[in-house]
């Protein structure tokens, strides 16, 4: 197939852990031109010159753009929310609005912290969101800049992202498990995590111009607390031969986070009834994937 026949997707934040992942799980997808476009390139904390780079680009209509680029560090984002406020929210307002302009579609990734977490159901894309960080009123602001400019944008939500491109809380714990006997973690917090593997595969729905625009929930099923999650991890690791010193995991209460500046959502798991009727097929629980990852690193 001729360079010039392939479709081109636009990875904004290509040096993250998410947009890492689409880079290298979609380099054998040979209809698609990857263009890589990580904070050296595109700087999304100066947005009128992040636009005027991204101008160059000469967008088509059969362009797809996904906007992995995102200020994720919520305590930094609660010190400094002018900062959040462009990179989550003023940049990506400006693209979208160029994309939506050359008729081309753009894909927002967003996040569970758009909620308060005060509901005890798994939340649905129709559920009101109300942050309680800035962290999340800047991505809430973000998808809906987003989806104002275009009905036929996506944004997508993910939660407690993890894999292999960057350490994660996963991995993070079973490394302290091997040299400390005793490790801990909240256990009266619960999400869905997403495994970025997962994601990159679910993503390459949202290509087909049949696919309608709004929001969409994405995660792997299932739904656990951070206790859970990286106990878990620790006896899969500990199963295929990990000297761990220990597999199980100390409980904290999320109040005990003296440390945390910001509000965190004490219940935010993701409903992905709607992604998976799009999908056709189940999509795979947290645990299936903890146990792919962690086998991956040993």
């Amino acid at each position: 197939m001729q360079e010039r026949a392939k479709q081109r997707i636009f990875i904004l934040g290509s040096g993250g852990r998410l947009g890492a992942a689409l880079m290298k799980e979609w380099k054998e997808l040979y209809h698609l031109k990857l263009v890589a476009l990580s904070r050296k390139e595109l700087d999304f904390s100066q947005p009128e010159a992040a636009l005027e780079v991204f101008k160059k680009y000469e967008l088509t209509e059969k362009d797809f753009i996904i906007n992995c680029a995102a200020m994720t560090h919520v305590d930094q984002c609660e010190e400094e929310p002018d900062l959040a406020m462009k990179v989550n929210a003023t940049t990506p307002r400006l693209l979208a609005q160029l994309a939506a302009d050359t008729g081309t579609r753009f894909l927002h990734v967003s996040t569970d912290y758009v909620f308060d977490g005060k509901l005890e159901r798994p939340y649905q894309e129709t559920d009101q969101p109300h942050p309680i960080s800035h962290y999340g009123a800047s991505k809430l602001a973000g998808e809906q800049a987003v989806l104002e400019s275009s009905p036929h944008h996506f944004a997508t939500r993910v939660s407690w992202v993890f894999g292999p491109e960057r350490p994660s809380f996963i991995d993070q714990i079973v490394e302290r498990a091997l040299t400390n006997d005793q490790v801990a973690a909240i256990d009266d917090k619960n999400s869905s995590p997403s495994y970025t593997k997962d994601l990159a595969e679910w993503f390459q729905v949202f290509l087909k111009p049949e696919i309608a625009g709004g929001i969409y929930h994405l995660c792997n099923s299932g739904t656990c607390s951070w206790r859970e999650y990286g106990e878990y991890a620790l006896q899969v690791a500990a199963r295929h031969g990990m000297p761990l010193r220990t597999t199980s995991v100390v409980p904290l209460k999320l109040s005990e986070m003296k440390n945390f500046i910001a509000q965190r959502p004490q219940h935010s798991a993701l409903d992905i009834k709607k992604f998976t009727t799009l999908y056709e097929k189940p999509l795979r629980s947290w645990q299936e994937a903890v146990e792919e990852h962690v086998r991956s690193k040993l």
